[in-house]
């Protein structure tokens, strides 16, 4: 233990020296509605989909692989080394799919079932076939390189199976065609080339095993446009549409004659097209602004619905690949291909895309009185007028109802407005959801406000506030609870003084049937305590406080003296002038800790303090003056020890002042 020497000069100096240095007499100084995936490809040469075993296939002519999902996007199998493979088609039973691959001048088939490659097609050297589409019983394919395109066809209907070339002997094709057929017209094929201005269409009959050309066009003098991309039939095989890099649109032409016969306005630039069974044209196009699918009903001039998918990027959209579209046989779900500005590829999953979007907008009062009735009303819009009857559901969720609660269905009136009355049993964030489910022609969509409906404010005390405690006390505190609805729950927090002293829980349970919880605490802090009460559907939340202030311990012992004697009504050291006189603290120890000592002379009739000082304390809560020097005799002396909240150091404990040792000198 360290100890600190300080001189004692006589009396009359009317001070204590502690140290080096003197104190001079006096007090101490204070102190996004579809789904996203990308696909593990290098580029996209089609997309087909297989309803029985609810599958996409996508093939990735760069990679030379073929890449199956299931409907969710979530990859299920990939079928490798097949160089170049670009065109997809699938059996009439969905039980294979064909892909044209030119890097190795063969038809493959593949289970749909295991995604695993099961026979080639050899279709001669050199004629490097790419798209393969069913007609008349056969899979017709477009191929040649350039100058060299044709059509050719695969029969696999007898034991060996049959390829046919040259199906155009007019050479009608500088490239392999792009082939489109519809299963409405099972013996109709349509052929165009692509990426050539302007470009042509043919359509074929089969029905006899070959390809009779029963029409070709466009018209050059029409104007139709340049740079095909994709097209496809109608259900009943009558029109074909188009879509290309000009113009602007989708075209249409009957298959009569490839005569134009009308138009789906899109936008720039035009990369895809597919019909579904009921005839609903989805338009893809590359835009980065716009929408980049559009849906028409068969016919008509403005989409039901467009759809705009974000770059992964978050510039701009993902634009819609050439022949990246693709429906399920339900036409519950629309397949899209889109690229990104990073190079990527993603699988665009859009449900219901062919139900025009909704929206629900609800204006609820943003207060209101519990048990008292107040009224909501909102809007139901569309682009597409409502059905008679519809109606809304309304779902309430509050307090006594976390999980939501049905309320009546409401009528919507002609122009998509509504209107309903409430009571809400429970204060507190009441949330009224109101939802429209969607029919043949809508999407379904939902909104929703929240209304602050009041609570009664409930009675919550803690005690023993401001009290003072010896350390190490044990106290018991007890926050006593008024009326309240439901929840009779109460926490008890303590937080002790001091950065090291976490709050913590100290108890939490219900109170008995007068009101109270109580907890007892070993106290050796100044503490801040809080009750809780978390509130319930009728009474709002309430905390109450009480701040309660705790001692230290603390101790002075004097040694060195050579007897002790009860004068003037208290006990005295006394000790030889000629001996410096040790003085002991112990206190409660805390990290930065000072200790003040005080020192007091008694003469003219009172005791006057002579000096102070703080000391450090020592880590083991104890510190030690030693005072020096050549005092009076006969003069009485008194000394003590104290912490002062803040002052010494620190505010984790209230001012506690150690008793007084009296001492005297003799000679």
């Amino acid at each position: 233990m360290r100890r600190h020497v300080r001189t004692l000069p006589a009396v009359t100096a009317l001070a204590v020296l502690f140290s080096s240095a003197a104190l001079t007499v006096g007090t101490a100084t204070p102190a996004a509605a579809y789904t996203t995936t990308t696909l593990p490809v290098l580029s996209s040469g089609d997309i087909v989909v297989d309803g029985v075993h609810q599958r996409v296939f996508v093939s990735d002519p760069t990679s030379g692989k073929v890449v199956a999902t299931d409907y969710a996007g979530t990859v299920v199998g990939t079928v490798p080394s097949l160089p170049g493979a670009k065109g997809l088609e699938l059996s009439a039973d969905s039980g294979t799919l064909y892909a044209a691959v030119p890097g190795a001048d063969a038809i493959v088939a593949v289970d749909t079932t295991t995604v695993t490659e099961t026979k080639r097609y050899p279709t001669g050297e050199g004629t490097d076939p790419q798209y393969p589409a069913w007609a008349g019983g056969k899979l017709w394919f477009g191929y040649g390189a350039a100058t060299q395109g044709n059509i050719g066809s695969l029969d696999v209907s007898g034991a060996n199976p049959v390829v046919v070339l040259n199906q155009e002997p007019n050479r009608t094709w500088y490239a392999a065609p792009v082939l489109a057929t519809t299963s409405g017209a099972p013996d109709t094929l349509v052929a165009g080339i692509k990426d050539l201005s302007p470009f042509s269409l043919a359509v074929y009959d089969v029905s006899s095993g070959t390809a009779a050309k029963t029409a070709s066009g466009p018209d050059t003098d029409d104007h139709a446009g340049s740079n095909l991309q994709d097209l496809a039939l109608t259900p009943d095989g009558s029109q074909v549409v188009t879509a290309s890099g000009h113009p602007y649109n989708h075209q249409v032409f009957g298959t009569s004659d490839l005569t134009r016969d009308g138009v789906y306005p899109s936008t720039h630039y035009p990369t895809a097209v597919e019909i579904a069974p009921d005839g609903t044209v989805a338009a893809g196009v590359d835009n980065w602004d716009e929408p980049v699918v559009y849906l028409y009903e068969p016919g008509t001039t403005t989409p039901i619905r467009t759809h705009v998918f974000r770059d992964n990027s978050g510039f701009g959209n993902g634009r819609v690949v050439p022949g990246g579209l693709a429906w399920t046989p339900d036409e519950s779900r629309l397949f899209v291909i889109t690229t990104d500005s990073d190079g990527g590829f993603s699988l665009r999953v859009v449900t219901d895309p062919t139900r025009v979007e909704t929206a629900v907008t609800v204006d609820a009062p943003a207060t209101a009185t519990r048990a008292k009735e107040l009224t909501v009303t909102g809007q139901v819009t569309s682009n597409l007028a409502f059905p008679d009857g519809a109606t809304v559901t309304v779902t309430r969720t509050d307090m006594e109802s976390p999980a939501g609660r049905t309320l009546a269905p409401v009528t919507v009136t002609a122009d998509g407005s509504y209107s309903f009355k409430d009571t809400p049993p429970s204060g507190g964030a009441v949330k009224y959801t109101v939802s429209y489910t969607g029919d043949a022609d809508h999407a379904a969509s939902s909104g929703s406000d929240t209304v602050a409906v009041s609570r009664a404010t409930p009675t919550l005390t803690l005690n023993k506030n401001g009290n003072v405690y010896a350390y190490s006390a044990d106290v018991s505190f007890t926050a006593h609870l008024g009326t309240t609805y439901k929840n009779r729950k109460v926490e008890i927090w303590a937080d002790p003084y001091g950065s090291d002293k976490p709050n913590k829980l100290v108890k939490s349970g219900s109170v008995n049937s007068e009101g109270n919880l109580s907890v007892t605490l070993d106290l050796t802090r100044d503490t801040k305590l809080t009750a809780k009460f978390a509130g319930d559907s009728r009474y709002a939340p309430k905390t109450a406080e009480s701040r309660v202030y705790t001692k230290v311990r603390v101790s002075t012992t004097p040694s060195r003296h050579y007897k002790t004697k009860y004068a003037w009504n208290h006990t005295y050291s006394y000790f030889r002038k000629s001996v410096d006189p040790l003085f002991t603290t112990s206190m409660t120890y805390y990290p930065g800790r000072e200790y003040r000592v005080q020192v007091q002379a008694y003469y003219d009739g009172a005791w006057r303090t002579t000096g102070t000082q703080y000391f450090a304390l020592e880590s083991g809560g104890v510190g030690a003056v030693e005072l020096t020097g050549t005092p009076n005799t006969g003069v009485r002396f008194r000394i003590r020890s104290s912490y002062l909240d803040t002052n010494s150091g620190d505010n984790v404990n209230t001012t506690t002042h150690g008793a007084w040792k009296h001492f005297v000198f003799t000679s």
